[in-house]
This record gives C-alpha cells, structure tokens and sequence, in this order.
C-alpha cells in the first residue's frame, strides 16, 4: 500500500485532522497570505492548500501517478521527475509526502527547480528521523525515507535552493487515543520548549538561487574579424 493510499484515509480520521491542524498553522505562519500567487503543492498536499486557494491565483495539486488521491478532491497526476509544467511557472511550491516518498529527491527537487520562478519559495514538510511519527507505519508520515534537518538541507543545497527558515511540529504522539491526540496543545507546547529535536515533522523553507545556475566566470571573449570593404 503505497503512502498516497494512507495518507487520504488517514486524514478521514480523527488523528487525521488534528496532525493536518497542527500542519495546517505552521505552514500558515510561514505563508499567510497568498494573494495573487501561482501555488503547486506536490504529493499530498488536498488537506493543506485550502490554506491558500481563496486568494491565490491559481492553486494546483500535483500527485505522483503510482498514488491514488482521495475521491472528489481532484487535482493533477504527474511523475515526480517531469512536472508537466513550463519553466519559473510558479511562486511558491509546498512539498508534503514527497521527498521522504519519492524514488529520487533529488530529481524532483531538480525539477521543483525548474518550475520555479526566479524569486520564488519552496516548504518542505518531511518526517523528522529523530521523531516517532516516522516509525509508525500506519500513518503516511512513517512509510518513505526520514530525515534529519541537516540532510534535508543537504538536499536543497544541492538541488540549487538557499534555507531560509525552520519549524518542527507534531509532538503529540502518533496514537490513536482520542484523549491523548485531543491534548496536543500542552505536547506541541512541551515539545518546542523541551525538545525540539523529538518532532514528528521538519518544515523547511528554501529559496530559489537562480545565480548557483550562472557561471562563476564570465566566459572569454572570442575575437572578431570583420573584413574591410574591397
């Protein structure tokens, strides 16, 4: 059962919507307003692009075709290593259940690359190594690759991308238990203060540097002959 698969089941439940809920602030802190923008969001992104779709100017979902999205909540399906997109078409690109699922991360991230624009901004939600949601199965935050913070960094840098900024979210454990999961205020609060380094998920925002494309030196100059008029 692939992740895609998990992930629209998983948000039908309770556990579900209380992980998308504590996603779904963090990622409005890092964007809170849209306005006007071109948006992809890449793997699973339906429970999350409600966040901008009102004011965006347009707001795509874009699933790997190995992935079955949740009846109804539309959107595209592409392969990760082609985006069936033209180049710098978008400002900003949420990435959610996709490198840690992709069979390259750095093609794709290549390719998120590509369809950037020049001055565009890039979030990247991936299961932190260190946390539990990454060791549970049943949840689509533990099926694919986990990371580090440093390796996803690693990973931007050499996919031409500049970090910028960093959050971490989903202390609250991965349970099933309705008391526990409805308690995630007091974990969220605990974790950030106590042990930031134990969270479920990373968040990464990375800029474009369309200069890393350039060269570093000018290239030399050739030498041009005109002849003269006879």
């Amino acid at each position: 059962m692939t992740a895609t698969h998990n992930a629209a089941g998983f948000y039908a439940t309770e556990r579900g919507h209380i992980a998308a809920g504590i996603l779904r602030a963090r990622l409005h802190d890092f964007w809170p307003d849209l306005a006007g923008l071109d948006v992809l969001g890449f793997g699973y992104p339906h429970p999350y692009l409600d966040l901008w779709r009102p004011k965006a100017h347009r707001c795509i979902a874009a699933v790997p075709p190995q992935h079955i999205a949740a009846p109804g909540l539309g959107g595209c399906a592409v392969e990760d290593d082609r985006l069936p997109f033209p180049d710098v078409s978008f400002d900003r690109i949420l990435l959610i259940h996709s490198v840690d699922d992709s069979g390259d991360a750095r093609r794709l991230l290549r390719e998120v690359w590509r369809v950037l624009k020049d001055d565009g901004r890039v979030l990247v939600v991936a299961p932190n190594r260190l946390g539990i949601w990454a060791h549970v199965e049943s949840t689509p935050f533990g099926q694919g690759q986990p990371y580090s913070p440093g390796q996803i960094n690693q990973l931007l840098e050499a996919a031409m991308f500049r970090p910028e900024r960093k959050d971490t979210a989903l202390f609250v454990p991965p349970t099933t238990l309705g008391p526990v999961l409805r308690s995630y205020p007091i974990w969220e609060q605990a974790g950030h203060a106590l042990c930031p380094n134990l969270a479920g998920v990373t968040i990464t925002e990375a800029i474009k540097d369309a200069y890393a494309a350039m060269p570093v030196t000018a290239p030399a100059r050739r030498r041009v002959i005109v002849p003269e008029a006879a």
